[in-house]
């Protein structure tokens, strides 16, 4: 509470809701519960017009009602008594869909451009939480494709035929049509001075340069039931499909480019490996480019000793900030441990071999880059696990 302010006290606001149409309401009164064992939890009552429709006692952290409206402007009241370890209180209303989805189309239409922000909250993805509706239950997710809403909302404001600039925001993975949208942002939950870094970076201030730290998959069924923990198919380093966008990847406002690297390295298995790419910026933007190198072992086929078979890793990585014209040489030194991999039975050795190392903007076949070949010499080194 403020300076002054007892434990426990009350609360009142006023105000009017204005519903866009007639219709039905659903209101919840959304009291964040405590995560102690609490005897006691914060009570409210809310009233429209002279109409109360909720009192008591939330006991499991939302009161939902309806109001039926004929359209018109309503006052309406809502108290809490703060008693608990509770920990703040929304009112929360939704439209009936079609109105809100006439609207934004029809505002779209005489925009120039479309910035649509769509993708989760975490009203929606979390732990614990009170969500049933399509695409979440209870905090977790069943689809990992946007809420059907926002699909239709999508699919209508293509049909406007304006350019669309998607900013998807979330704590994970969404799968989202590329040809929906002429640019997509990936924003994450970007904080309090979010709507600032997103605007400038729209308008060309700032030049994107961060990469997912995730593999996006383009459908649900591209991710196997967890009925094991091999990993089979999950992760960039054991996905055998496309995905939608890999771990790794991102883009720039400007292009960069890597020049030829030694086509052919080695190193003693247990030594460190420090190899060298020239990069440079072909763009008229000053930029920041992630330099990183991936590692494709011998054991990327069938038979190698990983089950599930081991695709490729990220074994080293680094940020180049290049103004437009400038190359740099690059060093990326890969430790030992990077370049062993982890058999069934947890044993982590370093074998002996030829492999094959790329040096990119992302994974390989993900935009600029190079390959070498390189070959571990000696004899098979086993690390600690």
């Amino acid at each position: 509470p403020a300076p002054g302010l007892a434990k426990t006290f009350g609360v009142r606001w006023t105000g009017t809701f204005t519903p866009p149409a007639a219709g039905t309401y659903p209101l919840v009164v959304d009291v964040p519960a405590c995560w102690k064992d609490c005897s006691t939890h914060d009570a409210v009552r809310l009233w429209i017009g002279d109409r109360q429709l909720s009192a008591g006692e939330v006991k499991k952290g939302r009161v939902e009602v309806t109001l039926t409206s004929d359209g018109k402007p309503v006052p309406f009241r809502l108290e809490l008594d703060h008693r608990s370890d509770d920990e703040g209180v929304r009112l929360l209303w939704s439209p009936p869909a079609q109105p809100l989805l006439d609207q934004a189309v029809a505002t779209a239409r005489d925009a120039d451009v479309i910035v649509a922000v769509m993708g989760l909250s975490p009203d929606l993805e979390g732990e614990a939480l009170s969500v049933s509706v399509p695409g979440f239950v209870g905090g977790d997710r069943t689809d990992i494709g946007l809420p059907p809403a926002q699909v239709r909302l999508l699919e209508a404001l293509k049909a406007t035929g304006k350019p669309i600039v998607l900013v998807l925001t979330s704590g994970s993975a969404v799968a989202v049509d590329p040809s929906s949208a002429d640019a997509i942002l990936a924003a994450w939950y970007p904080g309090q001075a979010g709507g600032t870094a997103i605007a400038e970076t729209l308008a060309g201030l700032n030049n994107p340069s961060g990469r997912l730290p995730v593999t996006f998959y383009k459908t649900t069924g591209d991710l196997p039931a967890f009925t094991d923990y091999t990993m089979k198919e999950r992760t960039y380093r054991y996905f055998t499909g496309t995905p939608l966008w890999g771990f790794g990847h991102g883009l720039s406002y400007t292009n960069f480019a890597y020049a030829a690297t030694k086509p052919a390295l080695s190193v003693a298995a247990g030594q460190p490996l420090t190899v060298t790419t020239k990069l440079s910026n072909a763009g008229n933007r000053a930029g920041e480019e992630v330099v990183q190198a991936y590692l494709v072992a011998p054991t990327a086929k069938a038979g190698g000793p990983t089950t599930p078979v081991l695709q490729r890793q990220l074994v080293g990585f680094g940020r180049v900030a290049l103004k437009p014209g400038q190359s740099r040489t690059v060093p990326i030194t890969i430790d030992p441990r990077s370049l062993s991999s982890v058999a069934r039975d947890g044993t982590r050795t370093i074998v002996p071999g030829a492999y094959r190392l790329y040096i990119g903007g992302g994974q390989p076949g993900d935009g600029a880059g190079q390959w070498s070949d390189l070959t571990i010499t000696g004899t098979t080194v086993e690390l600690p696990k």
